[in-house]
């Protein structure tokens, strides 16, 4: 192309049309034209957390087998004889073939076996563990086990869950090292204040961790942001309750679940940390963290309407018809929201962030 274009500008200038001179400049000028075009945005940029795990129909034929063969094995012999098919299918399909989406299958199904045979060999004798203790050599095996299998595999999911496993073991460990160190056994239930730190602190890792992996890779074409991918999505919840537990100092039992003497003070203060949470999602093009919180943000609304004096079927349905409202909104003016909250930002750090749609 650059040759047939210095030839028709040469062209050009012989004939008369204009001088060699202004041929020169010319094309030096288009030039300059293609490297400033080259330095900018190269292609439309499409959805930037397009899951790359599902790459075609030929992949979720081949994962159904997956699933139907392992769970076969798994009920006609133990879940010991899980582990040599896991292996074989992952050597043909993960490590030859590098098929996506049945790595992601293999990846979670050797993850179950390792959750199962550690508990049945824990449950042999766990007489003696307390829980902080049962809990530790419960979590030991699969940040081992994993590392082994990312780097026979290299898959995405299992470096993050190799991450988050570890995080998990570490916080345990933290805890059981105070546990040991104080003689309080209900360490945990007795200092809330503390424990909620420790858990901040550990999922702000986490988060910090995965926002690394995410920088590296700012146009999302690499390895780097399939890993991110996947560790946003444990740590946006993690964060979550970890911040949750700030609320509740009576403790929640699950994820997003208010105590029965939540009020309306504490079901505002959910509905800011889910906005902050949605702002987050915005700035960094995660909407992992505006799922996450769409639980949370339910149990709130529910409970500002419970007050009110309405019948229960009614506060539900309203409060289905608000959240659903919520997603249907931030679902489809996601790159415009994103386009108001990035433009506050400073330039250097923009230019480390997704580009805007």
């Amino acid at each position: 192309m650059d040759s047939d274009l210095k030839g028709l500008l040469s062209g050009a200038s012989r004939e008369g049309i204009i001088t060699e001179a202004q041929a020169e400049k010319l094309l030096a000028y288009i030039d300059r034209g293609r490297s400033a075009a080259a330095d900018g945005i190269r292609e439309p940029v499409g959805d930037t957390e397009t899951p790359r795990f599902v790459r075609g129909f030929h992949d979720v034929l081949i994962t159904i087998g997956i699933v139907i063969v392992l769970a076969g094995i798994w009920g006609v012999g133990t879940f010991y004889a899980a582990l040599p098919a896991i292996v074989i299918l992952a050597e043909v399909l993960v490590r030859r073939q590098r098929l996506a989406l049945p790595a992601v299958a293999l990846t979670i199904a050797f993850v179950q076996w390792i959750a199962v045979v550690t508990a049945f060999v824990l449950d042999v004798d766990s007489e003696g563990f307390s829980p902080i203790g049962y809990a530790l050599f419960y979590v030991l095996p699969f940040p081992v086990l994993l590392a082994a299998f990312h780097w026979r595999y290299r898959v995405p999911l299992s470096l993050a869950l190799f991450f988050v496993s570890a995080c998990s073991l570490g916080l345990i460990l933290i805890f059981y090292l105070i546990q040991m160190a104080t003689g309080d056994v209900n360490f945990v239930v007795n200092h809330r204040t503390t424990t909620s730190v420790i858990l901040l602190a550990a999922a702000l890792a986490l988060f910090a961790l995965a926002l690394s992996f995410d920088l590296k890779d700012p146009a999302r074409r690499t390895r780097s942001s399939d890993v991110a991918f996947w560790l946003h999505l444990g740590a946006a919840p993690a964060l979550l309750y970890a911040m949750l537990s700030f609320v509740f100092m009576d403790g929640i039992s699950d994820l997003g679940a208010f105590p029965e003497s939540a009020g309306n003070g504490e079901a505002f203060m959910v509905v800011v940390i889910v906005t902050l949470f949605m702002g987050v999602g915005l700035v960094i093009d995660r909407r992992a963290f505006v799922t996450s919180g769409l639980l949370s943000l339910g149990f709130a609304i529910y409970k500002l309407f419970e007050t009110a004096d309405m019948k229960l079927d009614v506060y539900i349905f309203v409060t289905l018809l608000i959240v659903g409202l919520v997603v249907l909104t931030i679902g489809v003016g996601w790159p415009w929201f994103r386009r108001i909250v990035v433009s506050g930002l400073p330039q250097p750090l923009k230019e480390k962030l997704p580009p805007l749609r």
